[in-house]
């Protein structure tokens, strides 16, 4: 009875739906959903018809109460389009779909490969490749779809010794002679950067379509094998092979990576005398194309012309305005985008950190939290940069113990050198150095960075000592290395070392020194008052002298008293830079301490002469709720006289400090200060 009260349930459901699917029916046609696949068969069952027309889960199980009732489940053509519809339907579920598959007495190959697509469509792709290997092992029939649904899990899969093992059954049951099986060996090989297997069977195939060029061209591409991207297309096009739009969205990612502008332009101009509807997808790819390129004019000319846009469009063009400094025009394009991402958000805030605008990336941090945005490594290393920048310890720890303490974000090597910098920066060395030694894996950027940790923190023969162990760990340094090693011997005075390295540089690891090194040689010889060597040095420079190397010299001039040659110094530094405003007032000090008065008022006429102002000195505190910039004697803050009161007591208790050092026992405590 209860059976009979489920079958009319279900039968009166079904005949709703019925009437509501042959609405649907008249209006769209069936072919437009997206679960349907590929069949040669002309549908004229009813049920079947509707079907065709279903869109969730609970519509299918109505069909299929009423195909089991009248016995149309048991053929296998239906059944074969219910289990379609579980795997491969937006709205289906696979687990629906496995369990089906396992009730079907003989399923035929059709429904073999159903499954493989199934799960690769899930991303499972171990239970796509399962299923073949039970192919394999069962003995079932296999057509070409098998293998190359088959290849489209591997290319999901950690190693490639799967698709080989999927490469050996083709060749043992005779398939590769067939374009469709050749192609998705193509695909496979080159997705998975086998670049050389996939040239060879592409070499090997006598017949060649428009999808065996273009996997080939796509796999160059995403290898940053532009130039041989850009060769085999034109071979292509003297065999005569018509590019689709994937090839010249492949090609254009080859120019993006290579700034082949003038190639990118030339498919643009092509693909324009077509005069074809370009989708969305080709549009954004010429739109990449030219933003990498740094075109903005042509970028934006396209942007403007565009029909239709997304997420990506928009987020393109604030990448490209943020990269080359126009934060302005990238702000009114990031607050125009009408559907932020992740992304979008990640090109201002890098934007604004990679233009000495750290303040603006924080900002815009603490706004992208309280949008509800979840924050990826690529944001994370950027505001860490922003903090390094400001100092902003509070914030970086923030972050450490949010995100990473919590494990609400891996923490990557990228992720991790940006913490041992951003530690570095705010003064906590050791911090940067639990960091780099907790790391289970390093590259050469993370030995760069405590390098130049220790190196900027004063702690010079630990630096030395760590690059000795990075040499041994088999890393080859690069210029940065050397940039590190120099500050670390010019900030602990090590002349010797120092020479050493410099001379080094070429002679050992082929590295020629560039304006950098030359200036913290410079820096390190001045510092230690040899200044006629470090003149010698920088009027000897195979290069033009940068401001650091002239602002070395200055700066030694005025630890050791040399006036002239600060003179000297001086104008060359102005010559360079002459807004400057710090330099005026460093060659002036210099002068008045040696009482040359008429050079200093010399310094000050040049600075009016030039409309250069001082920039008054400012320091910014970090609160609870926010940051507050003071400028030198700033009375504007509300509460300026407290804050002053206890700057005075502070300078007093540092007084003491130093009396206490020189008496016994000590003349204050902690104690006292405590209770006052």
């Amino acid at each position: 009875m209860k059976l009979l009260v489920l079958a009319l349930n279900s039968f009166c459901s079904f005949s709703c739906l019925f009437v509501q699917s042959r609405r649907l029916l008249s209006s769209v046609s069936a072919n437009q959903f997206k679960w349907n696949s590929t069949t040669s068969v002309i549908i004229t069952n009813p049920t079947l018809v509707i079907m065709e027309s279903c869109s969730t889960m609970s519509q299918l199980r109505q069909i299929q109460a009423h195909m089991t009732r009248t016995g149309l489940i048991t053929h296998t053509f239906p059944v074969s389009r219910v289990l379609a519809f579980c795997a491969l339907a937006d709205g289906g579920d696979m687990r629906y779909a496995h369990v089906l598959f396992n009730q079907i007495e003989k399923p035929n190959t059709y429904m073999w490969n159903t499954m493989i697509r199934g799960y690769c469509k899930a991303k499972v792709p171990s239970y796509a490749f399962s299923f073949f290997s039970r192919m394999v092992g069962e003995h079932v029939e296999m057509d070409c779809r098998s293998f190359v649904f088959a290849l489209k899990s591997c290319e999901r899969l950690e190693t490639v010794a799967e698709g080989e093992s999927v490469h050996c059954m083709v060749r043992k049951m005779g398939f590769e002679a067939e374009l469709l099986v050749r192609n998705g060996l193509i695909h496979f090989y080159a997705d998975r950067g086998c670049l050389k297997l996939a040239r060879e069977l592409f070499d090997e195939s006598s017949l060649k379509d428009v999808v065996t060029w273009t996997s080939m061209i796509d796999g160059y591409a995403a290898q940053n094998y532009s130039e041989e991207a850009m060769n085999l297309f034109k071979l292509m096009l003297s065999s005569g092979i018509e590019p689709n739009e994937v090839t010249f969205i492949a090609l254009l990612s080859a120019c993006s990576q290579e700034g082949y502008l003038s190639m990118g332009k030339s498919i643009h101009e092509f693909l324009e005398k077509k005069n074809n509807n370009r989708s969305l997808s080709l549009d954004n790819a010429l739109l990449d194309m030219y933003v990498k390129c740094n075109c903005l004019t042509a970028a934006t000319e396209l942007f403007d012309k565009m029909e239709s846009r997304d997420v990506f469009s928009w987020t393109s063009m604030v990448n490209g305005y943020a990269k080359c400094g126009d934060l302005e025009s990238a702000r009114k394009f990031f607050d125009q985008t009408p559907e932020k991402n992740v992304v979008t958000w990640n090109a201002l805030i890098a934007g604004y950190s990679q233009n000495n605008k750290p303040m603006k990336a924080v900002k815009l941090f603490h706004e992208m939290i309280e949008a509800g945005m979840i924050p990826v490594e690529h944001t994370l290393v950027s505001v860490l940069s922003a903090c390094g920048q400001l100092s902003f310890l509070n914030l970086g720890q923030w972050i450490h113990k949010y995100f990473i303490n919590s494990r609400r974000i891996n923490l990557t090597v990228t992720l991790a050198n940006a913490f041992i910098d951003m530690y570095a920066k705010c003064g906590c060395i050791d911090a940067a150095s639990e960091i780099f030694n907790a790391m289970a894996k390093r590259d050469l950027v993370s030995w760069n960075s405590i390098i130049a940790a220790y190196a900027t923190n004063g702690r010079a023969k630990e630096a030395l000592n760590l690059f000795d162990q990075m040499i041994y760990l088999g890393f080859k340094p690069d210029d940065i290395t050397f940039v590190s090693l120099l500050t670390a011997c010019s900030h602990g005075g090590l002349v010797s070392a120092g020479r050493e390295y410099f001379e080094s540089m070429e002679g050992n690891y082929g590295i020629g020194p560039k304006r950098e090194h030359y200036a913290c040689m410079i820096d390190l010889l001045g510092r230690t008052g040899l200044l006629e060597e470090a003149y010698n040095l920088i009027t000897n420079m195979p290069m033009e002298p940068c401001e650091a190397a002239w602002g070395a010299i200055l700066n030694a001039c005025k630890m050791h008293g040399n006036v002239e040659l600060a003179k000297l110094s001086a104008g060359n530094v102005l010559s360079l830079d002459p807004k400057d405003s710090g330099i005026y007032v460093l060659w002036a000090s210099i002068c008045a301490k040696e009482r040359n008065w008429s050079d200093v008022k010399m310094a000050r006429s040049l600075m009016r002469e030039k409309g250069v102002k001082k920039i008054p000195g400012r320091s910014l505190v970090e609160t609870g709720d926010g940051f507050v910039e003071f400028l030198v004697a700033d009375e504007s803050h509300p509460r300026s006289g407290e804050i002053y009161k206890v700057l005075d007591e502070i300078y007093f208790l540092t007084k003491l400090e130093d009396y206490k050092c020189e008496c016994d026992p000590p003349i204050v405590s902690l104690q006292c200060w405590d209770d006052s």
